[in-house]
């Protein structure tokens, strides 16, 4: 099937084929027509899968039919984070650039008056987070009697940062003749009641089993411990053909320190976290994309919603708090029918958070290669006590000496922006990657053991309108 067969007009089959698509995936294949037919859908699919274009794509077609008025946007897309509303707003950008639609950000961080000037001038497509949108209808600044199509994204993530009740608030602002759409990952109950309240009679559309096995990405477990997991990761590193990576931390302190870390050892590394403000959350994840940096240190928060093209590694440097995190963390690489390979590293104590992994997914995750890099780890430990090192080792890791016939890693030099990958042995599929020798340094920080990230902060740039003349 092609997009052509979807029913699209020809000025946005245009922007798909400018923008290098020219097959829906099957959730788009599944979700376009049956928008355009204005009814009201479920749409089930893990993460990765094109879900965002599904309505994007068709609610530009149906809004280029009719006017805009102050203060009452015409359509409305809520979104969990900041984030995701940003990046739904660029596909808006990208597909809608042969139509004349308006597009306003209503998010978190940003004055109010710039805000209320952009719904002032009216807008066909708002994108906003629940927060900002009830404080803005409080203030009697929004009317929303005249949103006829509703796009809740993102529902499973909603449910697990307390926004349900806002949902069905905002739900009750706007017409009861309206058509809406609802996205999830995956479908517990509380949001199977929400959409039985307030959706009519929607077709469910569902191209994967909620967090089943994504086919397109290989999976491994890495046992290691807790002191050698950062020569570990390096010697994985070294060892796969990395293009661009994504490194998940559970701490924002551990995502500064493991970058720092990475930086020292030659590595294009930068970090994304929630004690950023956005303007430097934003220029982190240009540079990424742009490729300056090709491996990205992350909290969680850009685990839900992050999609850069091309990520070709996952590296989960710690093993996630809840499994729900570990599908969408891997589900960064893998995308579009590309392939991906993601690596989780364990240690004894993340036993109970593997099995819950492995419980939610239905499938064992291997272990990689067969050995464990904890071996190394564990002569790293036995020489712990060695204050010098010797002639054919390296003092790194808080100045621990290693044994003479161990393998050291050697500290990579880097010339280009996607150089990390260089293979320096072949893999096999008896042993774990083998760390060259390095040159002596001085010892990295230890990580640092705070609470969890608790999501973005900080101020965000003024851009709010975003026109789509051609």
């Amino acid at each position: 099937m092609k997009f052509a067969d979807l029913g699209l007009s020809d000025e946005l089959l245009r922007a798909v084929t400018e923008s290098g698509y020219d097959e829906p995936t099957p959730i788009q294949a599944g979700a376009i027509p049956s928008v355009l037919m204005m009814r009201d859908m479920i749409g089930i699919a893990q993460t990765g899968t094109g879900k965002t274009a599904s309505f994007v794509l068709p609610m530009i077609d149906i809004l280029a039919h009719g006017r805009t008025r102050a203060l009452m946007p015409r359509s409305l897309i809520l979104e969990p984070t900041r984030e995701l509303a940003a990046q739904v707003a660029e596909n808006f950008e990208k597909y809608g650039k042969y139509h004349k639609l308006s597009m306003a950000l209503l998010i978190g961080g940003v004055q109010m008056g710039d805000q209320i000037k952009a719904l002032e001038k009216g807008v066909d497509v708002l994108i906003a987070t629940p927060g900002r949108l009830m404080d803005l209808f409080e203030r009697g600044k929004i009317l929303l009697t005249g949103c006829n199509l509703l796009v809740i994204d993102e529902a499973d993530r909603m449910l697990d940062m307390g926004f349900i009740p806002d949902i069905e608030n905002i739900c009750t602002k706007l017409p009861a003749n309206r058509q809406t759409l609802l996205f999830s990952a995956t479908m517990p109950a509380p949001i199977k009641r929400l959409a039985d309240k307030f959706l009519s009679n929607p077709k469910t559309i569902e191209v994967a089993r909620p967090a089943s096995r994504n086919e397109n990405i290989e999976q491994f477990v890495v046992k290691t411990a807790e002191r050698g997991k950062r020569d570990t990761l390096r010697s994985l590193i070294e060892a796969e053909d990395v293009g661009t990576a994504i490194i998940f931390c559970n701490r924002k302190t551990t995502v500064r320190e493991l970058a720092k870390s990475l930086q020292r050892y030659g590595y294009k590394a930068g970090e994304i976290h929630g004690d950023m403000d956005q303007s430097s959350r934003i220029a982190e994840l240009d540079r990424f994309k742009a490729g300056t940096i090709n491996i990205l240190v992350a909290s969680d928060v850009a685990a839900r919603g992050l999609d850069v093209k091309g990520v070709s590694h996952v590296f989960n440097f710690d093993a996630p708090w809840h499994p729900d995190d570990y599908v969408h963390r891997i589900g960064r690489t893998g995308r579009a029918g590309a392939k991906g390979r993601a690596f989780t590293l364990v240690t004894p104590s993340d036993d109970e958070a593997l099995d819950n992994i492995q419980k939610l997914t239905g499938y064992t995750i291997p272990v990689y290669g067969g050995g464990t890099p904890e071996s190394r780890s564990d002569r790293s430990e036995r020489d712990a006590d060695a204050r010098e090192p010797r002639s054919s080792g390296r003092s790194g890791r808080g100045g621990r000496g290693r044994n003479v016939t161990e393998k050291t890693e050697k500290e990579p030099k880097r010339s280009d922006a996607r150089g990390s990958g260089s293979r320096t042995e072949p893999k096999s599929a008896a042993t774990t990657p083998t760390p060259k020798k390095p040159a002596a340094r001085k010892p990295a920080p230890q990580q640092d053991e705070d609470g969890p990230d608790d999501g973005w902060n900080g101020p965000m740039p003024g851009f709010l309108s975003v026109g789509f003349d051609s």
